[in-house]
């Protein structure tokens, strides 16, 4: 898998901006087949920084509707990955 196949794009909510803040953890959306050791090579080769920890959590896909029309967004993943100490927190603007 190529990185950019296995992360997806960065998710920037509040509480994602208050865990890299706090925590120095990022918060991304990542390929729902790539497992934790994939994630942490792709967030090393792409940030070049180092990685300390790397949690993953699957969503279930949530029931939207038109009118009388329904069906279910896509089940995803979310990757929540720490960095070591002393490493440099990268901003969002820089990915």
């Amino acid at each position: 898998m190529n990185t950019h196949d296995i992360i997806r794009r960065p998710i920037v909510t509040e509480k994602g901006v208050q865990k890299k803040e706090a925590e120095r953890t990022l918060c991304f959306e990542v390929d729902p087949g790539a497992n934790k050791i994939q994630i942490r090579t792709a967030v090393e080769k792409l940030l070049k920084v180092k990685v300390e920890e790397v949690r993953t959590v699957k969503l279930r896909g949530k029931l939207r509707r038109r009118g009388r029309f329904s069906g279910y967004r896509p089940d995803w993943k979310k990757a929540y990955v720490r960095l070591k100490a002393g490493e440099k927190v990268p901003e969002y603007a820089e990915l």
